[in-house]
């Protein structure tokens, strides 16, 4: 029996040791299972980032390849942009000093053009009136003053010996409101006795 329990007794140990060599045998069998699945995970993150860089270097390639359109002026451009703007700024004077040399010789005539005496002829009628007059009047032109109506004009005039009416004077400047009379406003008073 001493032998059947000795055996017993060498069996489970053998067998508790195998049993335990198998376990640290799978723990690293599973170990380097799971490095090789990182390994290859690992690789086919490699071979996508390869694939994104050749996909980029060829884009590069097809851009230095590409001839570029220069949209920025070149020396040439801005020198040919300034002689313009000098010609036009020499045109502006140009026209500046003939204007001023206008303006002087307009002055001149003005300056030397005689005294109109008091006594002037009718204005002429506007297009659309047809009340006017056909021949030219002789009379006076009169500055609207305050507190003036045509009434009050005419009867000034009638004592100065102009006989004229205040219907006169409204056929003798066409367009014109005897309710709008505003001071300096420039009528013409007809002459009905001159000739």
């Amino acid at each position: 029996m001493k032998r059947i329990l000795f055996t017993a007794i060498f069996t489970a140990c053998v067998v508790g040791t195998g049993l335990g060599q198998d376990a640290a045998t799978q723990s690293q069998i599973d170990k380097l299972s799971g490095q090789v699945q990182d390994l290859l995970a690992g690789q086919e993150q490699q071979t996508k980032q390869l694939a994104a860089l050749e996909k980029e270097i060829s884009d590069l390639r097809d851009k230095v390849n590409t001839p570029q359109v220069n949209d920025s002026a070149s020396g040439a451009d801005l020198k040919s942009l300034a002689e313009k703007v000098q010609e036009i700024d020499r045109k502006r004077q140009a026209d500046r000093e003939l204007i001023l040399k206008q303006i002087e010789q307009l002055g001149k005539v003005a300056a030397a053009a005689p005294v109109h005496p008091k006594t002037k002829t009718a204005p002429a009628p506007a297009p659309d009136e047809t009340a006017a007059p056909a021949t030219p009047q002789k009379g006076y032109e009169y500055v609207v003053k305050a507190g003036d109506t045509l009434s009050l004009i005419a009867k000034a005039y009638r004592e100065q010996g102009v006989k004229v009416t205040s219907t006169q004077i409204l056929k003798a400047n066409p367009g014109l409101d005897a309710t709008k009379l505003y001071v300096g406003k420039k009528i013409f008073i007809p002459d009905p006795n001159a000739k």
